[in-house]
C-alpha cells in the first residue's frame, strides 16, 4: 500500500512517530544511519583526461592518427605534423563544447530546500534539510520549499505549486484524507514532494521518503541511467568514415599488389600506396564538420535557440516528431478568463491572453462597454474584492503573487478599468473566510462608507448556486427553476470547453457580518455570474504547429494536466484532429506493449502522465525509427529530454535541471523557435552534405589521378606533400565557405529525411564519382600533354598537374553550392565568404609557385603565361560541364541526386 493510500493513523504507525512530539534526537540519529542524508547522490564523472581522450576514438580519427605515424616513419614530417594538428584541433573543440554539459545533478541539488522546520522531542526547530529522516514531522507555511517527500497530516488551506514536477498549471489544495485507488502524482492531493513550493496556507506533514527515494530522486536516477546515444549525424559520419577507409584500403592494396606483380620497386610502390591513402581520406572533414556545426550554433543563437551539444544542431533538422509539454511551452502558463456568463445577458467573450490587462468584452460579435452593465461591474467587483493575489507589472510583462486563478480575475477587472486600489478606498476590509475543499468557497466581508456590510463570494458553481436565493438580472430577482437550469447548462458548456469555472455571488446587510458563523454568512446570496478561464495557447504556436506539419513533423502533447483541458488546447492548436486519440497515464499503464505500438501513431495527447510515462513515449517513437525532439520546462521533463534524440528546454521558465539535461535551450520560451531551429538544422545538414560532396568528389579526383597514372606506368603526377596541401588547405577553406550557404527557402516544404538516409546517397555517390573522374581526366590531360607531348621535365609536369587539380577543385566548388540550380541563377556573388576563400586559394597557389622557399618544400617550378592559359582552360571545364548538364537535363540531374 502506498503512503497516499494510508490513513494518517496508519502512516504514523508505519513510521513509528508521534504527530505531537516528533522523533527524539537519538531516534533521528539512528534513522539517519540507516537511510543516509536527505541528499541527491551524483554518479561519479569520468576524469577530464578520459573525456578528452575519448575525443580521439572515432574510427576516422584513429585512421588519421595512423596515417600521421606512417608519414612520420617515412620521414614526411610536414605531412605528419599537419595531420596531427588537425586531429588535435578537432579534439579540443569537441572537448570544450562537451565540458559545458552534464551538470544535471548539481542543478537538482540546488532545488533541494536548504532548511526545514522540524518537530523534534516536542520542540519546533530549524534544521538543515539534509538531516531529515523518515518519520520527522515538518511544519509548512506559504513560501516554503518542500524539503522531502511528505504525507500531509494537517492542512489549513495549504496549496502547493507542483507545475515543475507534475505539469499542473495551478496550485493544488492539500488534504489529509487518504486515497483508496491508484493515483498519478498530480492526483496525490495528500502528498507533498521535494522541489515543489507552498504558495498558500499552512500545514504539517510527516517525512515518508528522503534523498534518492523521493520522486525527485527517482528522476535523478533516471537521468543517471539514461545513456547518451550518438546522434544521427555522428552515426552517419562514423559509418561513412569506415566505408571510406575500407574503400581506400582496398584501392591501396590493389595498386600495391599490381605494382609488385609488374616488378616495380617494393618501397616505391609502398610510398605510392601511402600517397593514395592520403588522397583518399579527407583529413579536414572532421574539423570542417565541427566548424560547420559551430557556425550553425552562432546562427541559431540569433533565432533564440542556444545549442549545448554541437551534433544536436543537425539532429533537430532530422526530427520527425516533436513531443511537447503543455504548460508553459504550448501555453503561456498564465490563466486567462475567456468567457463570462451573467443572468441578464448572453455569454460574454473576453479578448487578450495572459496576465496583461489588455483586452475587450464582446456580447456576441458586438463590443461591450463594461461600465454600461451594472451586473458585469458588480461581478467584477466581487472578483477583485474576494481575492488574495496581487498583479504587478514586471519589466515588459505582468506577473502575479499568489494563486494564478485569482491573478486572472484581477487582470479581467483591469480590462474593465476596475482598479483594486480604488475599490479599497471605497470599501473597508472586515474579514475573510479562506477557500477550503469542503466548502469549495471563499468569502470576504467589506463595509462601505454608508455602513452597509457586503459579503463577496466566489467558488464552485454548484455550491454558490445552492446557497443563492436570488439572481442579479437587471436588479435582484428571486431565483427560478428555469434560471438554475440555464446556469447549469452554461456551466456544463464551459466545462466541455475545458474552461475552469468559478461562480460569483454577493449579499448586502445593514446588520454586521462576521466570519465566526460561516453558515449564517454564506446564505441568502445573490448569484452574479460565471467566469470560465484557461491557460491559453501562445499566439505564435498556431503558426509554428502549421509550419511543422507542412514540414512533415508530427507534434504531440505530453502533459500532467487533465485530459479535457489537454484535448481542448491540442484541438485549438491543430495538434489533435478527427480520428486522433488521447490517453491518460493510467490508461497507458493498462495497455500492452503490442497495443501501445499499434495505437502510437494515433495518440496525439497524453494527459495525467508521470515522468516514467514520458520516457516510455519517447522510447516507443525511437523504436519505430523516428527522430524525436522532446520539449519541456519542468523537472518532470528532464529524464525524457535526456532520452530523446534532442531535448529542448525553455530558457525563461525552465528549471536548471531541465536545461542541464537538454541539448538545446530556447532563450525566448517560444515554441515557434523550435520550428525555426528545425529549419536551421535542415539547412545545416544540407551544408554538411555540400561540404562532403565537395571534399569527396575532390578526393575521388585525386585517387583517380594516382590510380590511372599507376595503372599506365606513369611517374606519380602528385607528391604526398602536394596532396596534403590540397586536402587540408586548398579544400578546407572553400569547404568553410560552403558552410556559410544560406538555408534553402524551400527546405521546410520537404519531408524529413529518413533516419536510415546517409550523408551520401547512392545518387550522390555516382555524381561524385563522375565529377571526380572528370577532374582527374582534366588533370592527367595537362600532365601527359606537358610530360610527353611537349617533352617537359617531371617537376614542370607535376607543377602543372598540381595547379590544374587545385584550380579544377576551386571551380568545382561552385557546382556544389546547389545540386540542381545553376550558380548563375542562385547568384555568383551571393556567398561572399566562399568567393573570398577561392580568391585566397588562388593567391596562395601563386605564392607556392613563385616564392623560392616554398618551391623547395612543395617541389614546384614557376610557370609562364602559356602554361597559365593551359591551366585555366583545363581547370574551368568541371564548372562548364555541370552548367551544361543542369541546363539541358535538370529533371534527370535531380533524380540522380536523389531529389
Amino acid at each position: 500500500m502506498e503512503w497516499y493510500q494510508k490513513t494518517v493513523e496508519q502512516v504514523m504507525e508505519s513510521l513509528a512517530t508521534d504527530p505531537a512530539q516528533g522523533l527524539t534526537s537519538a531516534e533521528a540519529a539512528s534513522r539517519a544511519g540507516k537511510w543516509g542524508p536527505n541528499r541527491l547522490t551524483e554518479k561519479k564523472r569520468e576524469s577530464a583526461f578520459l573525456r578528452f581522450f575519448k575525443q580521439f576514438t572515432e574510427f576516422i580519427i584513429l585512421v588519421l592518427i595512423g596515417a600521421a605515424i606512417v608519414a612520420g616513419a617515412l620521414g614526411e614530417w610536414v605531412d605528419s605534423l599537419a595531420i596531427m594538428a588537425i586531429v588535435v584541433l578537432n579534439g579540443v573543440i569537441g572537448f570544450m563544447q562537451e565540458e559545458k554539459a552534464e551538470r544535471v545533478m548539481e542543478a537538482l541539488k540546488r532545488l533541494s530546500a536548504p532548511t526545514a522546520r522540524v518537530l523534534r522531542s516536542g520542540e519546533l526547530t530549524t534544521l538543515d534539510a539534509s538531516k531529515l529522516v523518515p518519520g520527522d514531522i515538518v511544519a509548512i507555511e506559504s513560501g516554503d520549499h518542500i524539503p522531502a517527500d511528505l504525507r500531509i497530516i494537517e492542512s489549513k488551506f495549504l496549496k502547493i505549486q507542483e507545475a515543475a514536477l507534475t505539469g499542473e498549471s495551478h496550485p493544488i489544495e492539500k488534504t489529509t484524507v487518504h486515497i483508496e485507488n491508484t493515483a498519478p502524482l498530480a492526483d496525490m492531493v495528500n502528498m507533498a514532494f521535494l522541489g515543489t513550493v507552498a504558495v498558500y496556507g499552512r500545514g504539517r506533514a510527516v517525512v515518508v521518503a528522503t534523498g534518492m527515494a523521493t520522486e525527485m530522486g527517482k528522476i535523478a536516477r533516471m537521468l543517471q541511467e539514461a545513456k547518451a546515444e550518438p546522434t544521427p549525424l555522428q552515426k552517419k559520419l562514423s559509418e561513412f568514415g569506415r566505408r571510406l577507409v575500407y574503400a581506400a584500403g582496398g584501392i591501396c592494396a590493389l595498386i600495391f599488389g599490381l605494382g609488385v606483380f609488374r616488378g616495380e620497386d617494393t618501397l616505391e610502390m609502398f610510398l605510392t600506396a601511402v600517397s593514395l591513402a592520403v588522397a583518399a581520406i579527407p583529413e579536414g572533414l572532421p574539423a570542417v564538420v565541427t566548424v560547420v556545426l559551430a557556425l550553425g550554433v552562432q546562427r541559431m543563437v540569433k533565432r533564440h535557440a542556444l545549442i549545448r551539444k554541437l551534433p544536436s544542431v543537425e539532429t533537430l533538422g532530422a526530427a520527425t516528431v516533436i513531443a511537447s509539454d503543455k504548460t508553459g511551452t504550448l501555453t503561456q502558463n498564465q490563466m486567462t478568463v475567456r468567457k463570462l456568463y451573467l443572468p441578464d445577458r448572453e455569454v460574454i467573450t473576453v479578448s487578450g491572453t495572459g496576465y496583461a490587462p489588455s483586452g475587450e468584452f464582446f456580447s456576441g460579435t458586438r463590443p461591450l462597454s463594461p461600465k454600461d452593465s451594472s451586473s458585469l461591474m458588480l461581478a467584477l467587483k466581487t472578483a477583485v474584492l474576494c481575492n488574495g493575489a496581487e498583479l504587478k507589472e514586471k519589466g515588459s510583462g505582468w506577473d502575479i503573487i499568489g494563486d494564478p486563478t485569482e491573478g486572472a480575475l484581477l487582470s479581467l477587472a483591469l480590462k474593465a478599468g476596475l482598479d483594486r486600489r480604488a475599490l479599497f478606498a471605497e470599501y473597508s476590509f472586515v474579514g475573510e473566510v479562506p477557500f477550503d475543499s469542503e466548502r469549495k468557497l471563499m468569502t470576504t466581508i467589506f463595509k462601505d462608507a454608508s455602513g452597509t456590510y457586503h459579503a463577496f463570494v466566489k467558488g464552485a458553481p454548484e455550491r454558490v448556486l445552492a446557497l443563492s436565493t436570488s439572481v442579479y438580472d437587471n436588479g435582484v430577482k428571486p431565483v427560478s427553476t428555469e434560471t438554475v437550469r440555464s446556469i447549469e447548462a452554461i456551466n456544463d458548456e464551459f466545462s466541455k470547453e475545458a474552461l475552469r469555472v468559478l461562480a460569483f455571488a454577493w449579499r448586502a446587510s445593514r446588520a454586521p457580518l462576521d466570519t465566526h458563523n460561516i453558515h449564517l454568512l454564506e446564505k441568502d446570496l445573490t448569484f452574479l455570474g460565471l467566469a470560465g478561464m484557461i491557460d491559453p495557447p501562445r499566439e505564435e504556436v498556431f503558426g509554428a504547429v502549421e509550419k511543422a506539419r507542412s514540414a512533415g513533423v508530427t507534434p504531440i502533447m505530453i502533459t500532467g494536466d487533465h485530459r479535457m483541458t489537454a484535448i481542448a488546447i491540442a484541438r485549438e492548436l491543430d495538434i489533435f484532429r478527427y480520428g486522433d486519440i488521447a490517453v491518460t497515464g493510467e490508461e497507458l499503464d493498462r495497455m500492452s506493449e503490442a497495443e501501445f505500438r499499434e495505437k502510437l501513431p494515433l495518440i496525439k495527447v497524453y494527459a495525467r502522465v508521470n515522468p516514467e510515462h514520458k520516457l516510455k513515449v519517447v522510447k516507443a517513437w525511437k523504436a519505430r525509427g523516428e527522430t524525436i525532439a522532446m520539449t519541456g520546462d519542468g523537472v518532470n521533463d528532464a529524464p525524457a529530454l535526456k532520452e530523446a534524440d534532442i531535448g529542448v528546454a525553455m530558457g525563461i521558465t525552465g528549471t536548471d535541471v531541465t536545461k542541464e539535461a537538454s541539448d538545446m535551450v530556447l532563450t525566448d520560451d517560444n515554441f515557434a523557435s523550435i520550428v525555426s531551429a528545425v529549419e536551421e538544422g535542415r539547412g545545416i545538414f544540407d551544408n554538411i552534405r555540400r561540404v562532403v560532396h565537395f571534399l569527396l568528389s575532390c578526393n575521388i579526383g585525386e585517387i583517380f589521378v594516382l590510380l590511372l597514372a599507376s595503372l599506365t606506368g606513369m611517374p606519380l603526377p602528385l607528391l604526398p606533400v602536394q596532396i596534403l596541401w590540397t586536402n587540408l588547405v586548398t579544400d578546407g577553406l572553400p569547404a568553410l565557405g560552403l558552410a556559410m550557404e544560406p538555408v534553402d527557402p524551400g527546405v521546410m516544404d520537404r519531408p524529413p529525411r529518413k533516419r536510415t538516409e546517409g550523408i551520401v546517397t547512392k545518387g550522390l555517390l555516382w555524381v561524385m564519382v563522375l565529377q571526380g573522374v572528370f577532374i582527374a581526366l582534366c588533370t592527367l590531360a595537362v600532365y601527359t600533354f606537358e610530360l610527353y607531348y611537349l617533352g617537359g621535365d617531371l617537376i614542370k609536369a607535376r607543377t602543372m598537374a598540381f595547379t590544374v587539380l587545385v584550380f579544377c577543385q576551386k571551380f568545382h566548388v561552385f557546382n556544389c553550392r546547389s545540386m540542381w540550380d545553376s550558380v548563375f541563377r542562385i547568384g555568383v556573388f551571393s556567398n561572399r565568404t566562399l568567393n573570398w576563400a577561392v580568391v585566397v586559394i588562388f593567391g596562395s597557389q601563386l605564392l607556392l609557385i613563385y616564392i623560392p622557399a616554398l618551391q623547395t618544400i612543395f617541389k614546384v617550378v614557376p610557370l609562364d603565361m602559356s602554361d597559365w592559359a593551359i591551366v585555366f582552360l583545363a581547370s574551368v571545364q568541371p564548372l562548364v560541364l555541370m552548367e551544361i548538364i543542369k541546363a539541358i537535363a535538370p529533371g534527370r540531374w535531380k533524380r540522380m541526386n536523389g531529389q
